[in-house]
């Protein structure tokens, strides 16, 4: 038995891979067949592994600017890097490895067995959240990662880089085609292979030599290319839509946090005695400072001279520190009116692109199920082998067109001369 392995890269969505939020695809009834391997909240692993990096990297610093506050708001906000990495792993396809058969048990069985192993095979890939699902068409495997070196010279000493810790790992880029990653997932595959072998299935690893197709068979071909295309986008779209709704609840959750949050201190500030309290807390600076009182007169002083010496420089300080508290107070109000104001405009506009592809998404589940029943027409193996060899004859195209812009290109530069 030959079985292919498909790894992808993820969106990052531990929402849908928990199943706090269930996708359409999702069948609810098998949703407790799958495994949880772990699932720690990335802040809680960001704090494990560099909350002591960072104190040894503030520590050095000489100006206040240069230090970092919050190591995991600083990878989030900047573009050098991102907050973690999702890879999906698969064996096989719907066809002939679904989730409800013997065979789809045996590649879950496959599965677990390579995860078993996937943090001790990966040292520098801190894994903080792992996934079984078993509720969809084909078993497969979501596995969160947080990349990371330690000894680094420049910087954090414990820092995030994929390149790196790849590289660590013995994976050093060569050409365009041959990145870290790629040689990355190519010994993942490899290491997936072993267990599949162990259990008597073997890799299928889809070549690029397929015989043509018939002439009578061309149009059907064509038509079997655009359905093939299009499932790949009704996938995409799926997975795009899940992110921009995970996206919206995490964004209406902080609002919903913030504006608890506000409720809480005007609900404190309500009552004379918690006003007093609060100002006796934040006032304690004024009470015992002697430059905010108003000292006896001495004996026989002048009152020009009193009001010259004492009040009116008391009055002085005390219209200071009023101005203060109201610029702070004006500043805090327009700081957080302007923090609302953003989360506002986002969930609007989160809410604008879910609505925009929702008749896109429908559009593409009614493409799904017409390219389903093309494949129970033609059957799946013949469904596959037209894909394949329509993948062929685009990848002929593509380097027939490329020779012939360069024999024109030759044929410029003759001309030239």
């Amino acid at each position: 038995m030959k079985r292919t392995i498909s790894v992808m890269l993820g969106k990052g969505s531990v929402s849908h891979n928990t199943r706090e939020f269930k996708a359409t695809n999702v069948d609810v009834e098998r949703t407790q067949y799958n495994i949880e391997y772990c699932n720690t909240p990335i802040r809680e692993v960001y704090r494990e592994l560099f909350d002591g990096a960072v104190e040894r990297y503030n520590a050095k610093q000489t100006r206040a600017d240069r230090c970092i506050d919050n190591y995991y708001e600083k990878i989030r906000t900047g573009k050098q890097e991102q907050l973690f990495k999702e890879v999906i792993f698969q064996i096989g396809n719907m066809e002939n490895m679904s989730a409800v058969s013997e065979d789809g048990q045996l590649a879950a069985k496959m599965l677990d067995e390579f995860m078993r192993s996937f943090q001790e095979r990966n040292p520098n890939l801190r894994v903080f959240s792992a996934h079984l699902h078993m509720d969809e068409a084909t078993p497969h495997l979501h596995v969160d990662f947080i990349p990371f070196i330690i000894g680094s010279k420049r910087g954090l000493d414990t820092r995030v880089t994929l390149k790196q810790a790849l590289a660590v790992q013995g994976f050093t880029g060569g050409t365009r085609g041959d990145t870290e990653w790629n040689q990355w997932v190519r010994s993942e595959k490899e290491q997936l292979s072993q267990v599949m072998e162990r259990h008597g299935i073997e890799w299928e690893q889809l070549g690029t030599h397929e015989t043509h197709l018939s002439v009578e068979n061309f149009k059907k071909e064509q038509r079997i290319k655009e359905v093939a295309a299009l499932d790949e986008q009704i996938t995409e779209k799926t997975i795009e839509v899940s992110a921009l709704t995970d996206k919206r609840s995490e964004i209406e959750g902080e609002l919903s946090d913030f504006l608890l949050e506000l409720d809480k201190t005007q609900g404190k500030l309500k009552t004379v005695k918690e006003k007093e309290r609060f100002i006796a807390k934040n006032a304690s600076h004024y009470d015992d400072n002697p430059k905010y009182e108003l000292p006896e007169p001495k004996p026989m002083m002048y009152a020009k001279t009193y009001h010259d010496k004492y009040a009116t420089p008391l009055v002085r300080r005390l219209k200071d520190v009023i101005r203060s508290i109201l610029l702070q107070f004006i500043e805090k109000t327009q700081e957080l009116r302007a923090m609302l104001d953003r989360a506002n405009k986002q969930i609007q506009d989160l809410t604008s692109r879910v609505n925009r592809l929702e008749p896109e998404n429908e559009r593409l589940r009614g493409v799904e199920k017409e390219y389903s029943r093309v494949r129970r027409y033609l059957g799946g193996e013949r469904t596959d082998e037209i894909v394949k060899t329509v993948k062929t004859q685009e990848i002929a195209e593509q380097q027939a067109q490329q020779q012939a812009q360069r024999e024109i290109r030759r044929s410029r530069n003759v001309y030239a001369r």
